[in-house]
């Protein structure tokens, strides 16, 4: 049997320019969705899942991730003097949440992309595979997401891609796996990605959405990939292309998730994230379904100007 995974990364160093200016003084890790910000689901759903050592990469601006996970017993001790025992209580919560995940950071350095703050942390890996997951995805499943990926991986000791069934015409979103060879329940053998093909180039029907399994040889690629880079200065280091070289000669899979994602990353899917966790609160989501259905009857909504956004 391949080992637990108990080490995770989350990247948290980008600039989140797709919400500016919502994003210009609040990192986009830290935007609500539901009533905990985003990131806190991220880690939430590795706790769950068993990881116990977590890294997060942060880059300059981003102080609010470690103050809300940070301990604040005068915060406490004030709330629980004025009653406000609940409160107390989930301020409490979210510091044993990073305590149980045994939340570090990480100041991001080295050449720009997705791969970078990966290799950052995995000075701390040693020969352990590792949960990479991004810090504006959030999934509501039965099973955590990450969960389904580290059983992925135990049943495989082989790099592990979260996959999601897709519409074709939306593949210019996203990488689309070239699929190998489909082994039931989910599990697929692949040789690669394809970044954001058209429609009718797409390999298959699935798009790869922000979560991995990550092993040493991975690291080794992106070692390469960053080698090259400080040769040339040109490009970006992405986890994808060194996913990609691995796959040329050696397995990789995919799981496709069961549960729902939300994307909050840019300004229309994380409105949906957010009214989808507001319609699913027991107490917030009646009030909301009659607001809709009250705005629905009315005539003269119809003639109130739309927005500027």
């Amino acid at each position: 049997m391949s080992p637990t995974i108990r080490r995770a990364v989350i990247p948290a160093a980008g600039l989140g320019s797709r919400l500016l200016p919502l994003t210009k003084a609040t990192p986009k890790e830290m935007l609500p969705v539901g009533d905990k910000p985003v990131i806190e689901h991220t880690v939430r759903e590795l706790v769950d899942s068993g990881i116990t050592d977590i890294t997060i990469v942060v880059s300059g601006g981003k102080s609010l991730i470690q103050d809300h996970f940070r301990p604040n017993p005068a915060l406490v001790e004030q709330l629980r003097e004025d009653g406000k025992t609940s409160y107390a209580d989930a301020v409490e919560e979210v510091a044993e949440l990073a305590r149980q995940g045994h939340i570090t950071y990480l100041d991001q350095y080295g050449p720009y992309g997705n791969g970078t703050p990966v290799l950052n942390a995995a000075r701390a890996f040693g020969n352990e595979p590792v949960l990479v997951l991004w810090p504006d995805d959030v999934f509501v499943a039965e099973v955590p997401r990450a969960q389904q990926l580290i059983r992925a991986y135990e049943q495989t000791g082989c790099p592990v891609l979260a996959l999601m069934p897709m519409d074709p015409t939306d593949s210019q979103r996203y990488g689309v796996p070239i699929v190998k060879e489909d082994l039931g329940d989910g599990q697929l053998r692949i040789t690669g990605l394809v970044e954001k093909p058209d429609p009718k180039a797409a390999p298959s029907s699935y798009a790869a959405i922000g979560g991995y399994v990550v092993t040493p040889g991975i690291i080794d690629e992106l070692r390469e990939q960053t080698r090259r880079w400080y040769e040339h200065r040109t490009g970006e280091v992405y986890l994808t292309d060194a996913i990609n070289a691995y796959a040329s000669t050696r397995a990789v899979y995919g799981q496709v998730i069961k549960g729902r994602w939300y994307d909050t990353g840019n300004p229309a899917d994380y409105l949906v994230a957010q009214m989808a966790f507001a319609l699913s609160h027991p107490e917030y989501g009646p009030l909301l379904r009659g607001l809709v259905a009250g705005l629905d009857a009315d005539p003269a909504v119809e003639n109130v100007p739309e927005p500027r956004i």
